[in-house]
């Protein structure tokens, strides 16, 4: 065993009794076309990991959002297992730094690749789940994403800023306190720049600017999103005897 899938075994938690399986989960088949004794390329354990991960996370969220209905369990499992976060996934465990290819992909930015990332971290999830059993593979992946929520407050706010702060919102004001207000544009025609305002009733929360009202709001609505879960309640002060 080299010294590199050492340190790769020790970030991941766990040492693989059967070490071809690990060598599988990080051989590209591109890898294969230069050393065609190898052994085989990723994509059959990718294609076990992809559902081994699926049932892990919709395991956890089923049971850590009780109380959630199954269209917001679905976009939260999107959100999780998704090629652009399980990508950083990859690199966060150092998969990056160990996947085997062959010399022309390697050229080619084949180790920075989201596509050929995404399918190692699901390879080695399959790997295993085929080295030891379901519960050893849950308790790592759920040690790797750590928090859910963490997570999900992260991923959501940056791709779906006006949803999350109307989820933020709507429990204590209603489906209609929030407006967002075209404040001001600039810039020539064709390259116009929009500047939107969002209220919370008649407070304004945020503000932000884009090349389209979309954005603009978008951006307005990730500064609301900021402000009202980092501001404190006013203390109360008692009234004067």
């Amino acid at each position: 065993m080299s010294d590199a899938l050492t340190v790769l075994q020790s970030r991941l938690g766990y040492r693989f009794r059967q070490q071809a399986l690990l060598l599988e989960a990080l051989t590209h088949p591109s890898f294969l076309q230069d050393n065609a004794q190898a052994g085989p390329h990723n994509q059959r354990l990718e294609f076990l990991g992809d559902s081994v991960l699926q049932f892990i996370i919709t395991d956890a969220l089923y049971r850590e959002f009780s109380t959630e209905r199954e269209g917001v369990l679905s976009r939260r499992r999107a959100v999780l297992s998704k090629g652009g976060f399980l990508t950083q996934m990859a690199r966060d465990l150092g998969l990056d730094a160990s996947l085997r290819l062959n010399k022309s992909e390697e050229d080619s930015g084949g180790r920075n690749r989201a596509s050929i990332l995404e399918d190692a971290f699901e390879a080695l999830v399959g790997a295993i789940y085929l080295d030891s059993d379901i519960a050893t593979t849950r308790t790592l992946v759920l040690g790797w994403y750590g928090p859910f929520a963490d997570r999900l407050a992260v991923s959501e706010d940056a791709e779906n800023p006006k949803g999350r702060l109307q989820e933020l919102v709507q429990p204590k004001h209603g489906n209609n306190a929030l407006t967002y207000n075209v404040s001001a544009t600039s810039g020539p025609r064709h390259a116009q720049v929009y500047e939107v305002e969002v209220y919370l009733n008649d407070r304004l929360i945020g503000s932000g600017s884009g090349s389209s009202k979309k954005t603009a709001e978008e951006a307005a609505a990730r500064v609301a999103l900021t402000v009202l879960r980092t501001e404190t309640p006013k203390r109360q002060t008692p009234d004067a005897k």
